[in-house]
């Protein structure tokens, strides 16, 4: 038999003969069971989506949905302008464009090429949206630069496409346009984008981020009248962020005009007269209060904050030795020097402790308690009386009337004039200065007075400082027979009651008659003279450091350097104009004198123009029958 006859069947039809694997049925229903989980995983899934979406949280994706097809863009309001006087245009607002960023579209990779493209700081950019995300809503853009030039609207215009940034929006506003230069810096302000801190005071509640708000001056002590109400425009836009349709266009409405009392003209020619100069200048209308100019010196170009400063520059400002952002004119607190003798001079008068009669023997100095103090006329000035000791600014004498009142009476007087308190002006930041006194020396020192301590104080030094703006508010009232108006820019909506204390009319002429001769009897403030206009005034020179720690070389006299100070007003009866000058570091009143005479003959001069006459008969006109008396509480 063959031996192929007895071989057993090959692999194939064994192979063959058996069932396939996908035949098998156990096989078949662990598949079936596979894609039934899977089934049932994918209905859960949606079925949970489905829920979310319609039961949960439908207001949610519904508005996610419509922002995708509907954009929103603010217009923002611009703010009201501000005027002076008469009507014209101290800050005004002008159109531009600045650039958005959709931060629900943003991707971060671009941001370095934006920021080149847009001269901004990449990291300071990156952590200004961070700040962003932490505290707004995704769906908020954000503004990342202002006041785009030419070449960066270019930038923007090209790059904006799906293509390259599509997260760039351009938006349309306006920005603050201020006077060139430091013209009128702190009485102005500035604006700027609204803090993180500034959002929770309750009366920036209504405000976003991102907000433009009053930082300093008039623009923050009125933003409120000058910021207006922010409108909004809506739009359909397709899947590629291309505007379809205008849905709502809602116009922002401008904030109100702020009308000042400040005078453009006697402004300019106080700015002038401190070109150079460190310190301030006030001038007010004594009749009423209201502000005719205010300078401070040096100061800060506002156009720099019109657009987001940038933090550089706003280190340069805050660093900057000088303090170019205090307002000297309202925060400037220091000693009068001889400016303050006119109010010891009406309080000996008041209190009865001198008459016009009373006279002090000066050899250049006095010793009082055991200490010699100094005029500083080093012959002395003779035998001087009230007139003579005002005009030649005797410290002797009153020396020795400020002995006689004692402390608290001084601070008594000048408490009524306003001293060692605010004046109220409508300004934000105002500082009280300070009138010392025996309560006030227990509260601060827990020590008692000494005596010896009033004599500087009577001479204006000593504690004793004051502000600007509260020397002209002073001697201003002082001037009008004891009324004094609280100063201020923006008139009332209702005329507002003065301060009145019962002066004796006769004290009162006494006192101005004294500051005329001071200007034009041969004083120490002759320089503030103006032909046929009556000035009167008071010159001071306030040391910074006592003349013993400059003698004993324990400081160099030429970083102390005394302040120059001078205070007049004009005409002598029925005065309509007061101002103060403070020049830091000027030495000597008289240097400060001009500074007044400029002014208030910038303001006479004015007047001039406007009733056609000669500056003598318009000063004449004042005192003729019917033109007014002087104000006798």
């Amino acid at each position: 038999m063959p031996v192929h006859d007895t071989v057993e069947p090959d692999l194939s039809s064994r192979i063959a003969d058996r069932p396939l694997l996908r035949d098998d049925p156990k096989f078949a229903s662990g598949r079936i069971a596979i894609f039934q989980y899977l089934t049932v995983a994918v209905f859960v899934f949606l079925l949970s989506g489905f829920w979310v979406l319609q039961v949960r949280d439908p207001e949610l994706y519904s508005e996610r949905a419509e922002r995708n097809r509907i954009k929103t863009y603010p217009l923002v309001a611009p703010r009201g302008k501000i005027l002076d006087r008469d009507n014209r245009i101290l800050v005004d607002n002008q159109s531009s464009f600045s650039v958005m960023l959709s931060r629900e579209s943003l991707k971060w990779e671009h941001l370095r090429p934006i920021a080149e493209g847009l001269n901004l700081d990449y990291t300071e950019l990156v952590e200004r949206l961070r700040r962003y995300d932490r505290t707004r809503p995704k769906y908020e853009p954000i503004i990342i630069k202002e006041e785009l030039s030419p070449e960066e609207l270019a930038f923007v215009e090209a790059h904006r496409d799906p293509g390259f940034f599509p997260e760039m929006e351009i938006h349309q506003t306006s920005r603050r346009m201020y006077p060139a230069g430091q013209f009128a810096a702190h009485l102005i302000g500035y604006t700027g984008e609204i803090s993180e801190a500034e959002l929770d005071l309750p009366e920036f509640a209504e405000y976003e981020p991102g907000a433009i708000i009053g930082k300093a001056g008039l623009e923050k002590q009125y933003n409120d009248v000058l910021h207006g109400v922010d409108g909004q425009r809506r739009v359909v836009v397709d899947s590629r962020g291309r505007e379809r349709q205008v849905m709502e266009n809602q116009d922002p409405v401008a904030g109100r005009n702020l009308q000042l009392t400040l005078d453009l003209d006697v402004q300019a020619v106080a700015e002038l007269a401190m070109e150079g100069k460190q310190g301030a200048v006030v001038a007010l209308d004594p009749r009423n209060g209201e502000v005719l100019a205010m300078v401070s010196r040096p100061a800060f170009e506002p156009r720099r904050f019109a657009v987001r400063i940038r933090p550089r520059d706003w280190q340069s400002i805050i660093n900057d030795p000088a303090r170019p952002l205090l307002n000297r004119a309202i925060q400037a607190q220091l000693a009068p020097g001889s400016t303050f003798k006119p109010l010891v001079a009406i309080a000996a008068l008041e209190g009865g402790l001198a008459d016009e009669h009373t006279a002090v023997h000066c050899a250049g100095g006095a010793t009082f308690y055991g200490h010699y103090h100094r005029c500083w006329a080093k012959k002395g000035h003779g035998a001087v009386s009230l007139a003579k000791a005002i005009i030649q600014s005797c410290d002797v004498y009153f020396y020795t009337v400020g002995n006689r009142l004692g402390i608290d009476r001084i601070a008594y007087y000048s408490e009524m004039a306003g001293l060692g308190a605010k004046t109220g002006i409508d300004l934000p930041d105002e500082k009280a200065g300070l009138v010392p006194s025996t309560k006030w020396k227990i509260r601060t020192f827990h020590d008692k007075w000494y005596p010896g301590e009033t004599i500087s104080v009577a001479i204006g030094q000593g504690a004793l400082t004051v502000t600007p703006l509260q020397l002209a508010h002073a001697i201003g009232g002082l001037a009008m027979g004891g009324v004094w108006h609280r100063p201020h820019l923006v008139r009332p909506a209702k005329p507002e009651k003065p301060r009145v204390w019962q002066l004796q009319p006769e004290n009162v002429k006494k006192v101005v008659d004294a500051m005329y001769g001071v200007v034009n009897q041969g004083g120490t403030g002759g320089r503030a003279r103006l032909p046929n206009i009556e000035v009167a005034g008071k010159t001071g020179s306030a040391q910074l450091v006592s003349n013993k720690a400059l003698e004993e070389g324990r400081l160099q006299a030429a970083e102390y350097k005394d302040n120059a100070w001078f205070v007049g007003f004009a005409p002598r009866e029925n005065p309509e104009i007061v101002v103060a000058a403070l020049y830091e570091g000027g030495e000597h009143g008289y240097l400060a004198a001009p500074i007044v005479r400029d002014v208030i003959k910038a303001y006479f001069d004015k007047k001039a123009r406007r009733t056609g006459m000669a500056p003598e008969v318009a000063i004449t006109s004042l005192r003729a029958p019917g033109a007014g008396s002087r104000i006798d509480p």
